[in-house]
């Protein structure tokens, strides 16, 4: 009797093998795409959330952009983002450290890194500012009058403060900037001017070195430059890079825009040393997230082209209505002759007043600025560290 094995029906045990593997192929590829389909999904979520957030960020009128609210809600913005993208690349580890995502991994740490000295460069220049309000405090205190009767002494005080505080922006300028060589000034009249060069070159030495050592950077360090080297190379992935990933380079193309946008937010805004904002974005159409943020970028460049802001120290809108409320106080105490006329007691009074709102702002606003800072500069080291860990453990297993 001829063998059934060679006939040709299959045997019971073959078509049972058979039935198990045609089942088990459809589930193994279920499972897989329902892996692709939840990772999909997180990559999309942290699109539409760095969308919205940005969105809500550029819904900010003129007065508000660029003030220390609207910077500290600009680096609350930058955590959540990371936050998210940290969990997003946590939950993919496998493709992250493989190729081509592990080099777009490897590059967002590295600017990462370069993102530390700007944070330390910000912090060295939010402590010039508290150094400019304490002088404008003198002021206020100097002419603090209850019964209204300011004397000749009061004003030379006032005076004296307002000269340190341009010595300390002559200071500042000196130390180098991009955007400009200024002539600040207050609008002194040359006597002063002279006045306040002549006690700066005077006390030069010891003013250089208790700045120095309060310095996070060295001498020669560039903000600028620093900003060039983050944005350089800052292109979205290629079509083929984006379906390798998943996704993902994407992802890390956002993290980074949104990085490289923060940066240079903070440089614009307050003093650091070779301060500059020429960073280009160039962000395809399907990033939603685009949209607000080169608006958002296109208004900060705009705003650092006008006349009043074109000299400024920093773009922060407290620091341009100190820089204002000095040249105007200067610029009266040159003209008032005592005793004071009804209408120079008036005028004085007003700016007193303005002068006590700007100290309050100053006072309420730069230690909040300068813990969040702080805390973005820690988010920072510890997401780079947990990147380095993540690729360095990949690679020994290999």
């Amino acid at each position: 009797m001829p063998s059934t094995h060679n006939s040709g029906s299959s045997s019971p045990l073959t078509s049972f093998g058979r039935s198990i593997w045609s089942r088990r192929e459809p589930f193994q590829s279920t499972e897989a795409n329902q892996e692709s389909s939840e990772q999909e999904l997180e990559v999309q979520s942290f699109q539409k959330l760095v969308t919205e957030l940005f969105h809500d960020l550029s819904a900010v009128g003129a007065d508000e952009l660029l003030s220390i609210a609207w910077i500290r809600k600009l680096l609350d913005v930058f955590v959540s983002c990371q936050d998210e993208f940290r969990v997003l690349l946590l939950k993919n580890k496998a493709q992250v450290s493989k190729p081509p995502l592990d080099h777009w991994a490897d590059e967002y740490l590295d600017r990462s890194l370069k993102a530390l000295d700007i944070c330390n460069a910000a912090r060295d220049g939010i402590d010039k500012i508290r150094v400019w309000h304490k002088h404008l405090e003198i002021v206020l205190c100097a002419l603090e009058s209850r019964q209204r009767a300011f004397s000749e002494g009061q004003f030379r005080r006032a005076r004296k403060a307002l000269v340190d505080l341009a010595i300390e922006m002559l200071d500042e300028r000196d130390s180098g900037s991009v955007l400009s060589h200024r002539n600040w000034s207050f609008g002194l009249n040359n006597n002063t001017r002279k006045d306040a060069r002549r006690r700066q070159h005077s006390s030069g030495s010891s003013t250089g070195h208790s700045r120095s050592n309060s310095w996070s950077v060295s001498h020669s360090w560039s903000a600028a430059k620093q900003l060039q080297s983050i944005a350089s190379n800052l292109v979205a992935p290629r079509g083929n890079e984006v379906i390798a990933t998943n996704r993902l380079a994407g992802s890390v193309f956002t993290m980074s825009s949104v990085l490289t946008f923060v940066l240079s937010s903070l440089v614009a805004a307050v003093p650091c040393q070779d301060r500059g904002i020429s960073t280009h974005f160039s962000i395809p159409p399907q990033y939603s997230w685009g949209i607000p943020l080169s608006s958002l970028h296109e208004r900060i460049i705009e705003e650092s082209k006008k006349r009043e802001r074109h000299n400024s120290h920093g773009l922060l809108r407290e620091i341009y209505h100190v820089e204002r409320c000095a040249r105007h106080m200067t610029d009266l105490m040159d003209l008032v002759q005592f005793p004071l006329t009804e209408e120079q007691k008036v005028e004085v009074e007003q700016e007193l007043q303005e002068l006590a709102s700007i100290c309050e702002n100053l006072k309420n606003g730069l230690d909040p600025l300068e813990r969040q800072i702080r805390e973005v500069f820690r988010r920072i080291m510890n997401c780079r560290t947990e990147g380095l860990e993540l690729l360095s453990s990949a690679n020994n297993l290999e």
